[in-house]
């Protein structure tokens, strides 16, 4: 007698979405109804977000895989550490599934937002995909959801959107924050504190939302600055919009200052054109360092403009390297307003630097009331 071999059975990674059932994708909706057998992730709690927000479509003939987390935070007792105990589960849970893959059975997985997007489905994946027929579906984001919860468009045209975890070290977080157009920030939680000094730093607090449970039952929308530390949930993001300010846009796409409409007329400020030096802080002149906190608004070259260090209240404006001239401009147009403006050059700003540029374009004669001071660098 011949036997039969089985044939595998597949495996789908089924996005949920955030949290509201109406938002999961026919697709999905679908692959759950059919499913052989459906595995979930839960905490040590026992409970589950994505089986919640797929209850009304298991059908009773499926099988159900918890895959519960041996730990969460906090400290293990493993070899290896937090990332040890995490690899072995991971490694088990793909093997509970490899027995119905090769019974044979239609195995879902089901994920909450995305299963590739910060999802654990993406290490069964790694781990299974390479011997069974697998497919992903995607699944509307946590930040989609809070963005259209909070009607705050993130990006407009060619700005860029950056997306970070919040367990990413403070200085780091500020310097990316600065740099960006619009931003999201995930992992919230334990990580506030330090996400909220950040945004201050690098002058985007004011402008930061906070979205909490973002299409759930106990949505919450706020601005960031208002928000308890001590009350936020693992499950809630940041949106930094990018649309705020035309950040590292192209100074020939921003609009000019506003003309001032005071019966006063506005004191011009002037413009520092500085040089960096060749390298690190250990290259800055103390005069150059003592300038750049001084003022309001740094302008130059994108690589020039992330050597200035981040802090509260400066605006740092990046542009490629081939618009001096309109660089030079929005700088003088900047100060004639009243603010207070350095344009910076790596090097020395008057060898091959930005003074020239800043010179030339202060030949026109609505600029004859800004001073300009150029400060040497190495």
């Amino acid at each position: 007698m011949t036997s039969t071999a089985l044939t595998p059975g597949r495996i789908f990674g089924v996005g949920l979405g955030p949290g509201d059932p109406e938002l999961i994708t026919r697709k999905a909706a679908r692959l759950v109804g059919d499913a052989d057998v459906v595995a979930y992730y839960s905490g040590t709690h026992g409970r589950s977000i994505a089986r919640a927000i797929a209850a009304d479509l298991i059908p009773d003939s499926a099988l159900e895989e918890r895959l519960v987390y041996p730990v969460t935070t906090g400290t293990v007792d493993h070899p290896g550490g937090y990332d040890g105990a995490i690899a072995d589960f991971y490694d088990e849970s793909a093997a509970r599934l490899a027995v119905h893959l090769d019974a044979g059975r239609t195995v879902v997985v089901l994920c909450e937002g995305d299963p590739l997007f910060y999802g654990s489905y993406m290490y069964l994946h790694d781990r299974l995909a390479t011997r069974y027929d697998a497919e992903v579906v995607p699944g509307v984001t946590s930040f989609s959801a809070a963005a259209a919860a909070a009607a705050e468009p993130l990006v407009r045209r060619t700005d860029v959107l950056t997306i970070l975890p919040g367990t990413l070290p403070e200085p780091e977080l500020a310097r990316r924050l600065a740099d960006t157009d619009g931003a999201v920030i995930m992992k919230l939680g334990r990580t506030f504190p330090a996400v909220r000094n950040a945004l201050a730093q690098s002058g985007r607090l004011a402008d930061a939302v906070y979205v909490e449970r973002a299409s759930m039952d106990g949505q919450r929308i706020a601005p960031v600055a208002d928000v308890d530390p001590a009350d936020v949930p693992y499950f809630s993001v940041i949106l930094a919009p990018g649309d705020r300010a035309p950040r590292n846009a192209g100074i020939a796409d921003r609009s000019r200052p506003a003309v001032d409409t005071r019966s006063e007329p506005v004191c011009a400020h002037e413009v520092l054109v500085i040089g960096l030096g060749p390298a690190g802080e250990k290259w800055l002149t103390p005069e150059a360092s003592d300038a750049l906190a001084s003022v309001d608004h740094v302008v130059g070259y994108g690589p020039y403009v992330d050597r200035v260090p981040v802090r509260a209240g400066l605006q740092r404006h990046s542009t490629g390297n081939t618009v001096e001239i309109d660089r030079a401009r929005f700088a003088l147009d900047l100060a004639l307003a009243g603010e207070k403006v350095a344009v910076v050059s790596g090097g020395d700003a008057g060898i091959f630097g930005m003074a020239s540029a800043v010179f030339e374009a202060a030949r026109d004669d609505k600029y004859d009331s800004v001073p300009i001071r150029v400060l040497p660098g190495v």
